[in-house]
């Protein structure tokens, strides 16, 4: 209900504030069939704005082991519910977007008490063509799988090492830069932030330093490709993305960076983050490895209760082929170990997950069915019996 209200406020406001006759239409990208949202914009060019929208129902299940195959946990429920609107102000120099969510899901309310309902709220001034800032809250220059949209994965999660792993969204400066050099593309991306996620409020003394490089061998993918898994395009030409990037937070307080519960006392994170993709004629795969080091991941109040910050490494793969009739077969293995110093309090873990896909319109209409089989740590003196079985099925529908 909040959503509905929101966005006839919207809708109306923008009316009010583009004061000469606007245009409204749904936008649609004929080469691939893909929505491209409900846009309006003034005669005279100097205003715009994209609303978007998208969700994802979903029904799945986890079940008690490997070897007991009755139902452990139902996952049944909207996922995620957003509306986005993009656009510029006083011409496409000077731009923004905002992203709102409306599922419990994609609040992070568990972890931090509070709804937060604002995701990326950002503005961004373009120099040139090929060098722009933003300034506000949107994901920072992190590893490849967190940088793609939730509506452009063929599962339907993230792999376990993103979700330990990952760097997320936070508030700060960013800078992005991408030149060619013969026929070889590279990126440079740049960020100091609050290093506390979306949830701060205030924030301490400490910041984070996030840098990327991307090098693009054989050009530029079809639209944007290297940020969207499966090859839906299908390259006519072999394409690779090679890129590594690194972040460094300084005392930080919550147990993933800029994600997770509140710790004891801050703590130092720096995480190194390896990832590549290569497309060609329907085929695709994509691999990732972090590597997260904590000065001190163990923090302890006074009553001796303990809250840690993760660190480890993982490892995540994923293979792919789409026919012709846009069903898509996928395959992702994914490993996590953490470090020796929690090693009393993490498994080490395994995920072996396969993945069918419908494609109605893209990323952005499409049906999921994902199997999977989770290893534990076999030699875990508490519970030795943790392999499971899982199963997904999810439709997205969005604009």
């Amino acid at each position: 209900m909040r959503s509905k209200y929101f966005l006839s406020l919207i809708l109306t406001l923008s009316t009010c504030v583009l004061y000469k006759p606007v245009v409204a239409q749904t936008e649609v990208d004929e080469r691939s069939m893909q929505f491209k949202g409900l846009k309006f914009s003034s005669k005279d060019s100097l205003f715009f704005i994209n609303f978007r929208f998208r969700m994802q129902n979903r029904m799945g299940f986890t079940t008690e082991s490997a070897n007991n195959l009755g139902i452990s946990e139902w996952d049944a429920r909207v996922r995620r519910l957003r509306l986005r609107g993009d656009g510029y102000i006083l011409g496409e120099k000077l731009a923004y977007s905002v992203q709102l969510s409306f599922s419990r899901g994609d609040q992070d309310a568990d972890n931090t008490g509070v709804a937060n309902i604002v995701r990326d709220a950002v503005i961004f001034y373009h120099f040139t063509d090929n060098f722009y800032v933003a300034f506000g809250q949107n994901k920072l220059p992190g590893n490849r799988q967190r940088v793609n949209s939730s509506g452009q994965l063929q599962f339907a999660e993230r792999s376990i090492v993103n979700g330990a792993l990952t760097i997320d969204r936070d508030f700060g400066l960013k800078a992005y830069y991408t030149n060619k050099l013969g026929d070889v593309v590279y990126q440079l991306k740049g960020a100091i932030s609050t290093g506390e996620g979306r949830s701060v409020n205030t924030t301490d003394k400490g910041l984070a330093y996030t840098g990327r490089v991307e090098f693009l061998p054989f050009g530029s993918f079809t639209n944007d490709g290297d940020y969207s898994e499966g090859d839906l395009e299908r390259e006519q030409k072999p394409k690779l993305s090679i890129a590594g990037g690194y972040s460094y937070n300084k005392a930080t307080t919550n147990t993933g960076g800029q994600l997770g519960k509140d710790l004891f006392a801050p703590v130092d994170m720096k995480t190194l983050m390896l990832d590549a993709i290569f497309k060609y004629n329907g085929w695709a795969y994509a691999a990732e490895f972090i590597k997260r080091d904590v000065n001190n991941p163990l923090t302890y109040n006074s009553d001796g209760a303990l809250s840690y910050a993760y660190e480890g490494y993982g490892l995540n793969n994923q293979f792919s082929y789409i026919f012709k009739n846009n069903v898509e077969t996928a395959f992702r293995y994914s490993y996590l170990t953490p470090s020796n110093r929690l090693a009393n309090f993490e498994d080490t873990r395994e995920v072996y997950e396969l993945g069918l896909t419908k494609y109605l319109r893209a990323h952005k209409v499409k049906a999921q069915l994902n199997l999977s089989y989770n290893v534990g740590n076999q030699n875990h003196s508490l519970n030795y019996d943790k392999n499971y079985w899982g199963a997904m099925f999810q439709i997205e529908l969005g604009i």
